[in-house]
Parts: structure tokens; sequence; C-alpha cells
């Protein structure tokens, strides 16, 4: 079964045809991740260093066993934003152990087969994350856009009102909000000039000349390694495994749901074959075991990246593995001009990159369809916010389904039929007639009879007043749950203590046995009034009724 998740040559189908394009999107896309991967691991607290060797490792270990032929993977704001409360009570030894700890459960979530399952997440609520995660993202700037030192906290509001009160104090660098500034402008303008350039990269350096030509006096990055670091272990005890494992869980969740999401965001842009999600979890966890080896962050499928990679071309994995020796090269040969870079820079670019997380048309979708999907996404988004993105996600699901189960409910109903139209044949006598409508009714039963519809059904039915016989259609039922079938137990044993004999006509194999199960076949007065026919339960019924008013007449 784990062989069906390791590297196959199927792989690299196609790779000597599309091996220029892979390479061209590949340069491509590192020189997109290079201030991207900075920019995060200084937002963590971890360092720049930390964000780079995450996209290095974590994006080749992705690419070589994940399930995608052009998901790109590395440090991303959705983990920096559970990151950082956790680099600030655990410190950077805690967060590489609990990175390892959830890449473990990533793992074993892939040889679960549980990708299908972590896939099926509603649309508002990957919406309210999204926006929930874009704002955290520009809050967590402000300090490094105002060019004043990021005040405690975990909150990232209370971090940016914070460092505003300072800012107004009159402590703000002019000098980083024009960097920002101009930042900003380049990001906005440039692609609508040149779109194949790379806005992000061009914004840095020429901010970074800018602060080295007028000698400002900003933050810097600062030097950085020119090698990757010695593999090593954290320090692992239990004590400290049982202290971590609740931030495990949380970036174990979040890598599996953020990566099967790029993922399938890239099926949807590229021709390339459907993503693996079982081998997505598989390469994911893998990497989240290897990156902190190394001295990396967690990481996740970054959508924006992905989005570059299929955009510049990328037919095969080739591309996000090129992707990570790009970023390689510049450790190595680079290492001493990226240190120059202003950390206002950075700044500028993640508020950007925060505001293009955020589709208005896909909000605007959302928030038009319906009252539930609109409190969704608003509910998702706040709790993002205020909270985190697990409890958010978590919230944001729990609330979709309970509207969808409120939704399945109110489509399931009872309608009175009319006997002589759901009959074949002719009525003998208008007499017969008239005995058929006032001693037999006819139920049918439509939609699901679950926990959620259960009360409604036994309400109404168990409601019904002079009657002899009642006959209950229940093939049009398409779900039934323990409780669905014991409320129609009660429904038979109820209308039978009250000597109205029940026929049941139409129950579906598949629904047999909860009912069974329950006993409501037991309930009914004979084992013989189950019927698939609707005209020979009508006929039965009529019997019913002439033989009680026969014994009532005599």
């Amino acid at each position: 079964m784990i062989s069906k998740l390791l590297p196959r040559r199927a792989d690299y189908a196609g790779a000597r045809r599309s091996w220029r394009a892979d390479l061209f999107a590949g340069v491509t896309v590192g020189i997109v991740a290079l201030p991207l991967a900075l920019g995060f691991g200084i937002t963590t607290g971890l360092g720049a260093s930390v964000g780079i060797v995450t996209a290095i490792v974590a994006g080749v270990v992705a690419a070589v066993f994940g399930g995608s032929n052009v998901q790109v993977s590395g440090p991303t704001g959705a983990m920096t934003v559970v990151l950082v409360p956790i680099v600030a009570q655990y410190g950077k030894d805690g967060v590489l152990l609990a990175g390892i700890m959830a890449g473990l459960l990533v793992l074993a979530a892939s040889i679960g087969r549980l990708g299908r399952a972590l896939s099926y997440v509603p649309w508002p609520v990957i919406e309210g994350f999204t926006l929930g995660i874009a704002v955290l993202i520009f809050l967590q700037q402000v300090p490094n856009a105002l060019g004043v030192a990021k005040p405690e906290g975990e909150n990232a509001a209370l971090v940016a009102a914070r460092a505003v009160g300072v800012a107004l104090g009159g402590d703000v660098v002019w000098a980083s909000l024009a960097l920002v500034a101009v930042v900003v402008a380049i990001m906005m303008v440039l692609p609508r000039i040149r779109k194949e350039l790379p806005a992000s990269l061009v914004a840095v350096v020429v901010a970074t000349a800018i602060a080295e030509v007028m000698h400002l006096h900003v933050a810097l990055i600062g030097s950085l390694p020119d090698t990757l670091p010695t593999p090593s272990l954290p320090t692992v005890s239990m004590a400290r495994i049982s202290d971590l494992l609740g931030p495990a869980f949380a970036i174990a969740a979040l890598a599996a749901i953020e990566s099967l999401l790029s993922a399938k965001v890239a099926d949807g842009m590229a021709d390339t074959g459907r993503s693996d999600p079982d081998r997505e979890l598989f390469g994911q966890g893998l990497a989240n075991v290897v990156a902190p080896i190394f001295g990396g962050m967690p990481a996740t499928g970054a959508i924006a990246r992905t989005a570059v990679n299929v955009r510049a071309g990328a037919r095969t994995r080739v591309s996000a593995i090129v992707h990570s020796f790009v970023l390689l090269l510049v450790v190595l040969v680079g290492s001493s001009l990226v240190a120059t870079i202003p950390l206002a820079a950075l700044a500028g670019v993640l508020m950007v990159t925060a505001c293009r997380m955020v589709d208005p048309h896909n909000v605007r979708a959302v928030v038009r369809a319906t009252r539930g999907d609109a409190l969704v996404l608003a509910v998702t988004a706040t709790v993002t916010i205020a909270f985190d993105l697990i409890l958010a996600v978590e919230v944001g699901v729990a609330i979709a389904a309970v509207l969808a189960l409120r939704a399945v409910a109110r489509s399931s109903r009872v309608q009175v039929q009319e006997i002589d139209r759901d009959r074949g044949d002719d009525i003998d006598s208008d007499v017969e007639h008239a005995l058929l409508h006032e001693h037999i009714v006819v139920y049918r039963v439509q939609g699901s009879l679950f926990f959620g519809a259960a009360q409604q059904f036994l309400t109404q039915l168990t409601a019904v007043t002079n009657v002899k016989v009642v006959i209950l259609r229940l093939a049009d039922i398409q779900v039934v749950d323990a409780t669905g079938a014991a409320a129609l137990e009660e429904t038979v044993a109820e209308l039978e203590r009250r000597g109205i004999t029940v026929l049941l006509k139409g129950v579906r194999p598949e629904h047999q046995q909860p009912f069974a199960a329950v006993g409501a076949f037991r309930r009914l007065a004979h084992e013989r009034h189950v019927f698939d026919d609707l005209g020979e339960a009508i006929e039965h019924a009529r019997a019913h009724v002439r033989r009680d008013l026969d014994n009532h007449a005599a």
C-alpha cells in the first residue's frame, strides 16, 4: 500500500519534451518565492534564513514525493499565522519538534488514505479563512512598515495597534514608509506594463538600491548563512512531546488542508493530470519531517507560487525542483546581497501579497449565494482573526454542516396522497369511494428520514385521527439513520396502539436493515403488512375497513 505513495517514473512523463518550459517556470517561481520565503521567515520570528531553508528543503522533498505535478511548496502566510504564537511560547526548538511531529501525523493521514476526506472543505470556509489569513498577514507587517520594533504579543491585530501607537508617539521611521510605498507602487504598476517581469523581486531590488544610495537608516534582514545548516534533531522528551501535541495537530491540519486546496486549484489551472491527494499528503508529511531537521519551519503547498508555476508553463514536477535549486544558489552565492534588503521592502511585498490573496469575485459570489454561506464566511474570517485558523476551520465546517442538515431536514416532507389517483383501478361505488376517503389515509414520505427530520415525521404522522388504516409510502426516502428508523418504529407503535392499522409500501432494500434493527416491522399488526405494490396495499386496506365496519354494524 505504501508503494502506491512513492515516486514513480510516470511522474516525469513528458519531461524530455517540456524540460525547457519546466526550467523557465522553475527559475521564474524561484525568483518570486525568494522575497516571500524571506518575509515569512522574518514574520514568524524565526529569521529570514529559516524561511529560505524551508523553501529549499520542503520545496524539493514535496516536489519529488507529492501528488501534484505542478505544486510548489514552502513557507506560507497561513502557516506563519499558526506559527507566530507557537514561536512565542515554545521558541525555535519547540517549533522544529512540533514540525516533525506534524509531519509524522500528515504521513499517517496519507497512509490511512484520508486525502480525499480532508479535501472536502466547504467553499465558504475556504474563502473565510483565506480572508482572515490575509488580514492577519497584513497586520503582522505593520511594525516593519512603520519602522518600529515589533511589540510583544501574539495577536496580530493587537501587535499592529501597539505599533501604530508607538509610531504616533513620534518614533515612526518615515524612510520605512517611503520604501513600502515604492514597493507597493512597483508591484501594482509593473504587471500592467511588463507582465512577464517578477514584480515582487524588482520592487525589492529597487527599494534596496534606494536604501543603499540614500543611506537610509532602516532595519535590514542582516547576515544569512552561505550554506545549508547541518542536519540535527531538536531536543526530544516525553514532556516536550506532550506539550507540543496540540500545536503539532494544528500544524498538521493546516499543512494537509492548505496543500490539498492548493493542489486542487492547480488541477483546475493545468492540464497535467489530476493530483493524488494521498500522495500529496505523503509528500507534505515527509517535507515537514525533513525541513525541521535542516532548521526549517513547517511548510505547505503554496497557492500563489503554484499559480505562478502553472502560468509560467510548468508541465512536470521538474519545475518545482528547479525552484528549490534556484533558492539554494541564492544562499550559496548571493547571501551577502540578500542581507542588505530592508525589512520594510519585504513588509510591502507581503502586504500586497495579503491583499491579492483575497479574490473579491469569490467573496461576493459566496455572500450573494445564500445567507447561510455568507454567515459561514463571516464567522470563519472573524474566528481566524480573533483566535486561530484551526478553530476557525472547525467552527466554519460545523456551521456549514448544521446549515446543510437543516436544509436536508426541510426538504424532507410527508404528503397526503389522493387514493383514487394513486390507484390504477376504478372504485366500485360512491359509497366505497366515501369509505376509502374517510377511513384510509395514504402518506408519501419524501427526502431523508434522519435525526434532523425525525421529530417532524413523528409529530405529523401521529396527529392523524378518525381513520382505520394508514399506508406509508416509503420508496422516495433517500437516507435513513437509526434515529429516523426509530421514529418510524415509534410512529407505527403509536398508531397501532390507537387501533389504526399501519401498512408499509415500497421499503427499499438498503433500508430494511435499520428498520429491522429498531423493530419497526415487529410493531406492525401482521408481518404481511409490508407491500411492494400500492394497489395491493389499498385493496388490503379496504378489506380492513370493510371488516371493521361489519364488526361495528354487528
